[in-house]
């Protein structure tokens, strides 16, 4: 089993412990994390297709203006096997906005510390200012957002068959598992997903 780590960064930065075992290939732009493939993932198409059981994309996606997000989507769809499946986490802009309001929150509040550090509502907006400081590159600026409704609207229109949706609400964020099929019984278990929805 194969699972493509777009975006992730770092190998030293953990992916869920459901892909133990599997070949983990990382690909990012950036080479300081030391990926396995340095790459732009707008440019997936360039990969060999049907090559990946799984695509994991975890805070890269919103890092794409809205019709470019369609491209790395599309991408995800050509590496994946007939029976693969992305999973992708997001900012969920809706959640943000909901406790915003409801505590009366600025922008430069802390809404929750990772470990990288402290997280605010401007870092989800617009990306972790400490990394577009170090970085130095605006590429690590977020260019698009997601809330429940709009991330399934645009797995759906890149061509993925079945998306199951869940949130994180301490961190604010949206997981998606998108399929290429049909989910199989094995793989919603695996994932923890429920048999019948």
């Amino acid at each position: 089993m194969r699972v493509l780590n777009v975006g992730g960064n770092s190998k030293a930065i953990p992916i869920p412990p459901y892909y133990a075992g599997w070949e983990h290939v990382l690909l990012d732009i950036d080479p300081r994390g030391d990926p396995d493939l340095v790459a732009d993932a707008r440019e997936l198409t360039a990969l060999a297709a049907n090559a990946f059981d799984a695509v994991f994309c975890s805070h890269n996606l919103e890092h794409y203006y809205a019709h470019d997000g369609q491209r790395v989507l599309r991408g995800f769809l050509h590496v994946l096997k007939d029976d693969g499946f992305a999973e992708i986490r997001v900012p969920d802009v809706k959640a943000l906005m909901t406790r915003l309001v409801a505590a009366e929150l600025d922008l430069d509040d802390v809404l929750y510390t990772s470990p990288g550090g402290p997280i605010t509502a401007h870092d989800m907006l617009y990306g972790w200012s400490v990394e577009l400081a170090q970085s130095g590159s605006d590429f690590y600026a977020h260019k698009t957002g997601f809330t429940p409704r709009s991330l399934y609207r645009r797995l759906r229109e890149a061509g993925f068959a079945d998306v199951v949706l869940g949130s994180v609400p301490a961190t604010l964020e949206l997981a998606a598992f998108a399929f290429k099929q049909a989910p199989r019984a094995d793989q919603l278990a695996m994932l923890g997903l429920p048999a019948k929805r």
